[in-house]
């Protein structure tokens, strides 16, 4: 009797449980109980972007272990908190870049393919719900035949093409020029912003947008042209007296060079590719599952740069925690410029294979040289100090008149150009964001929502869930 008494308890505890655990999420009133809005999505789990690694929260001291005593008015330390976040293994690549240009290409081509066989390049109506689409979108599954036998197709795409005066041995080239990728943005920093004084005047004339926001939130949209294509000429212009042609003429579309960094590209231009980046993603989501991502793509602040080359380590000078850029075997660690300009005692004369040395402890390859690489952050020299102890970041968005000194963005790692100095997780420095060089490239980061995983697995085995 008592056996039976105690399985009929135990069946009545976790039909409870159930039920509540049901009316929680599948529709079911609650029965006059606080259970939360009713939805009948699975619960959510952000999986690792293809390519990035888990970086945790952490706290740590931003700038300690620095030991140029010149530079310590700009390197002031500082204790501050970061939230976790995805990271790319690697830079960018010149293969992973190319299928940006790429897709401006063919978004540029779909358009005015579009014009003359609406059907097959572009998307009017929605089959399911016979919506119209104004704009409409543009086809993906139809290719795009450049050589194409048809007259009209040929006609309609000679305007991507360079003009017949500009060519050269006859070959049929795509202008450059015209690869402009078009995307916008919202202006957190102008919305949030209080542009009014204690006696109700307005501060700056260029911040009187606040009143009309709040009823037309259009003011806070910005709408950018990026043209998307490298400055395949930086490795001239940077070393005027060295022979760098080869580079110039074949490092970005060679497929020789498809897993080296890419260079030639501005602050604006990688920016531009982590919108794409989020949008890319969103669309194949939102087409085959019916969801979008829920975090973008960006460039990491400085101080999530430098808490992911630490790899773990607080006080450590290099990614890979010693404070010699060799291993005991005399093997150098980074690709970087050597002794006193032996460019090729590491391995590399200029740019290498991504991932060709060892991994920081997060997993992330080349931290420190081969390429430096673009931040979120603009620059200024005592941002420490007036900055949030909490995921700090300065930042200013520069308009194309605005004087060189607004225009500096924090440059972080060093290359493989720079002395080992520049290659410590705590050097800082700048470069302007309109400027293309041979020695800076760019990763991406994605947000991580929520305090970490260790948070998502307890959440996932709670009974209220």
């Amino acid at each position: 009797m008592k056996k039976i008494l105690l399985f009929l308890f135990v069946i009545v505890v976790f039909s409870g449980c159930g039920l509540f655990k049901k009316g929680k999420n599948s529709g079911i009133s609650g029965k006059g109980e606080l259970v939360g809005v009713n939805s009948k999505s699975r619960p959510f789990y952000q999986p690792d972007p293809y390519g990035m690694v888990f970086i945790p929260q952490g706290s740590f001291t931003l700038g300690a272990g620095d030991q140029d005593l010149s530079n310590s008015m700009v390197n002031d330390p500082k204790t501050i908190s970061v939230s976790s976040f995805f990271m790319d293994e690697t830079e960018i690549t010149n293969n992973e870049y190319r299928q940006f240009v790429r897709w401006v290409r063919d978004s540029i081509a779909r358009t005015i393919l579009g014009e003359t066989f609406p059907e097959e390049f572009l998307i009017s109506q929605n089959e399911k719900t016979g919506e119209e689409y104004d704009p409409p979108y543009l086809n993906w599954d139809t290719e795009i035949d450049w050589k194409s036998d048809n007259q009209e197709v040929r006609d309609a795409l000679e305007e991507m093409f360079l003009p017949e005066h500009e060519r050269y041995f006859r070959k049929k080239q795509i202008d450059t020029r015209k690869l402009n990728y078009e995307y916008y943005w919202i202006d957190l920093q102008a919305a949030a912003r209080k542009d009014f004084n204690q006696k109700g005047n307005f501060l700056d004339a260029s911040l009187a947008n606040r009143p009309q926001g709040l009823k037309d939130r259009s003011v806070y949209v910005r709408r950018e042209s990026i043209n998307v294509y490298p400055d395949t000429l930086a490795w001239i212009h940077d070393y005027t007296y060295s022979f760098n042609d080869p580079l110039t003429e074949k490092y970005f579309w060679h497929p020789a060079y498809d897993h080296y960094p890419v260079v030639g590209v501005n602050w604006n231009q990688a920016r531009a590719f982590c919108v794409w980046r989020t949008e890319l993603l969103n669309s194949y989501l939102k087409s085959k599952k019916g969801q979008e991502v829920v975090a973008e793509f960006r460039l990491p602040t400085e101080a999530e740069w430098e808490w992911a080359a630490r790899g773990g380590h607080k006080l450590n000078p290099y990614p890979w925690g010693g404070p010699y850029t060799t291993t005991e075997q005399g093997c150098f660690l980074a690709n970087f410029k050597p002794r006193r300009g032996n460019y090729v005692a590491d391995g590399g004369l200029r740019t290498v294979v991504v991932g060709h040395y060892p991994p920081n402890d997060y997993g992330l390859y080349d931290m420190s040289g081969n390429v430096a690489e673009w931040t979120n952050s603009a620059y200024d020299p005592s941002s420490y100090n007036f900055s949030w102890d909490m995921n700090p970041n300065y930042t200013y968005n520069a308009k194309p008149d605005d004087p060189p000194a607004m225009k500096r963005k924090v440059v972080r790692g060093g290359s493989w150009k720079d002395i080992a100095h520049y290659l410590k997780v705590t050097t800082r420095t700048y470069e302007y964001q309109d400027t293309a060089k041979s020695y800076i490239g760019f990763r991406c980061i994605q947000p991580y929502l929520g305090s970490g995983k260790t948070e998502m697995q307890s959440r996932s085995s709670n009974v209220y869930r």
